[in-house]
């Protein structure tokens, strides 16, 4: 067996990924980040205790040089690229990229994508069903021809929400790593998130509780105001199941912090959804969600604009008695 010098064994332990040197079939070195992955005690084992990967094997003990894609080395469903490169005649280094980080971005890309498509899909086609029934039925009573109209207007209302929301998200993103610096006036976004709220507010209440005086917060208004507007349009949508119902709006600071809760005293959300209400295009019912104007994507708005400013949303929900959601915000500095 070959020895390394120290230079070499310094080169090896520079790199940030795991990486082995392997000579025949034994580990000769292993930095530190593969001894994490693989074991302190990796050096001088078979290297194929700790890789079982047959082509990854097949490449490593030929000694060669090559990249391949592997899943499942070290735990399942962890995903990885290998890159082995001969060293000499019966040794060879193996660097171990993790990629299960750009794999799962890569995924939420295509079921994004994927989702989008569905979810104009589906209204297009009412839209493109009931235009060619008005164009090649000119004896339509007209009746039937005016509820053809108002489902062809709601259906194209429906989708330019959907498509303002995706716009909406790939701004915010965009701006993710800036953070905002207005000084917002709570009060007042919240006075106008009420006033938008109006024409849902049909059969239930919307009490505010704030002090006289809240601290500005740090932000953008436009974006804060979004939120207000997204929680208490859900609030009212799905917190709203019977006469006399109630949501609640509180405003109150905490020492460094404004706190924003939004109440509802509606049918709750079952635990096993509540992890996953933030993602894109995530219903918890959706027929009743499409049926209330719903777009799946306020949560999701919600959630990267609170990022953004390095705030923090909290949801908590029980079946039967409700749902709250409080929004945490930098108070503005003086």
């Amino acid at each position: 067996m070959a020895s390394l010098g120290e230079n070499e064994r310094a080169l090896v332990d520079a790199l940030d990924e795991a990486a082995l040197v392997v000579e025949g079939s034994l580990v000769l070195l292993a930095n530190p980040a593969a001894r994490d992955l693989l074991g302190e005690r990796i050096e001088g084992r078979d290297v194929r205790l700790a890789i079982r990967h047959p082509q990854a094997l097949e490449l490593i003990l030929a000694h060669g040089s090559g990249d391949i894609e592997a899943t499942g080395i070290v735990e399942p469903g962890r995903s990885w690229r290998l890159v082995i490169r001969r060293l000499w005649e019966n040794a060879a280094l193996v660097r171990m990229v993790d990629r299960s980080d750009a794999v799962s971005a890569e995924k939420m890309r295509v079921d994004f994508v994927a989702n989008a498509s569905h979810e104009l899909r589906t209204p297009l086609s009412t839209v493109l069903g009931y235009a060619e029934t008005l164009a090649e039925d000119s004896d339509l009573p007209p009746d039937l021809g005016v509820n053809f109209g108002c489902t062809i207007r709601d259906e194209a209302r429906r989708m330019l929400r959907i498509i303002e929301d995706l716009m909406s998200l790939s701004r915010i993103e965009a701006d993710r790593f800036v953070v905002p610096n207005e000084h917002v006036d709570v009060a007042e976004i919240i006075e106008t998130a009420v006033a938008h709220s109006g024409h849902l507010r049909r059969a239930c209440e919307l009490k505010l509780s704030a002090p006289a005086q809240l601290p500005p917060i740090r932000g953008d208004r436009a974006q804060l105001l979004q939120v207000l507007d997204n929680l208490i349009s859900n609030a009212l949508r799905y917190g709203c199941d019977k006469p006399g119902a109630q949501i609640d709006l509180i405003a109150e600071r905490n020492g460094s912090w404004v706190l924003l809760s939004v109440i509802d005293h509606g049918p709750g959300i079952a635990r096993e959804h509540l992890p996953r209400v933030t993602e894109r295009f995530y219903r918890v019912d959706a027929a009743r969600s499409r049926e209330s104007g719903g777009t799946g994507l306020g949560l999701a708005i919600v959630k990267h604009i609170i990022e953004r400013h390095r705030g923090t949303l909290d949801i908590r929900s029980t079946v039967g008695v409700g749902t709250s959601v409080t929004v945490r915000l930098p108070v503005a500095a003086s």
